[in-house]
């Protein structure tokens, strides 16, 4: 009882940071900005230290998470730009952007919200402190979740009602995450692999397409700024949680 009432604090906090995002729409070069240092972030002080403490807690080849890592990049770049090349003689193929690059990214999202909330379902098993701390850590990051589904949509020239759909999905997927504790396993050497092509996933989009986005228009020491903000306030919830 005590996972699911969390995963529903994790709901609010997700789906008001979308909310900010979608208000604060027409700076949404700097909500990118911010959004890919949060991204970078949470690759670097999140998702790589846990990937290196699961290898040495059971023993896994560190090439098995590294392979899962190189095939999330490749995979969503060969997506995107499949996406790209087959819509070439649309307008927004001048701006590389199209809003299938946008759900795709906001789905891979939602894919990691869920296992948030197996996170906190799991962590609920071993004890309540393991399964608070656990919860901590999801809800106060998940706001800036909710900010990158809305930026991912928006910036990939989708619909604000769009936006709000896939952010009400991303916000929802953590319950379900925590009722499937209750009827699934999810083995050590899955999430590693998992953990693996994500992090690929999220250096791509991060690094390689919301940064440069960001900046296209709008290069600034203010964007900049924020970048650095991001990263700094993901390694702060990383080492306070």
């Amino acid at each position: 009882m005590e996972a699911i009432l969390f995963s529903i604090a994790t709901f609010f906090s997700t789906f008001f940071g979308g909310l900010f995002a979608i208000r604060s729409k027409k700076k949404l070069h700097l909500i990118m900005g911010f959004t890919a240092g949060v991204l970078i972030g949470v690759f670097s002080f999140d998702i790589f230290p846990e990937i290196i403490n699961q290898v040495r807690e059971h023993g896994f080849s560190p090439a098995a998470p590294m392979i899962a890592f190189v095939a999330g990049f490749l995979i969503f770049h060969i997506i995107e730009k499949g996406i790209l090349i087959h819509h070439s003689h649309e307008e927004e193929y001048a701006d590389h952007k199209h809003p299938q690059v946008g759900m795709i990214s906001a789905l891979a999202l939602a894919g990691h919200s869920f296992l948030d909330g197996v996170g906190i379902g799991l962590g609920f098993q071993v004890s309540s402190a393991v399964g608070l701390l656990v919860a901590i850590a999801v809800i106060s990051h998940d706001f800036t979740d909710g900010m990158n589904t809305v930026a991912l949509m928006l910036a990939n020239k989708n619909t604000e009602q769009r936006a709000r759909k896939f952010l009400f999905l991303d916000a929802a997927v953590p319950i379900l995450g925590v009722l499937s504790t209750f009827l699934f396993h999810f083995s050590s050497f899955f999430l590693v692999l998992y953990l693996g092509a994500f992090g690929g996933f999220l250096l791509y989009i991060g690094a390689s397409d919301i940064l440069p986005e960001a900046h296209s228009k709008h290069s600034s020491f203010k964007l900049i700024g924020l970048t650095v903000l991001g990263l700094i306030l993901i390694f702060l919830i990383t080492r306070i949680t």
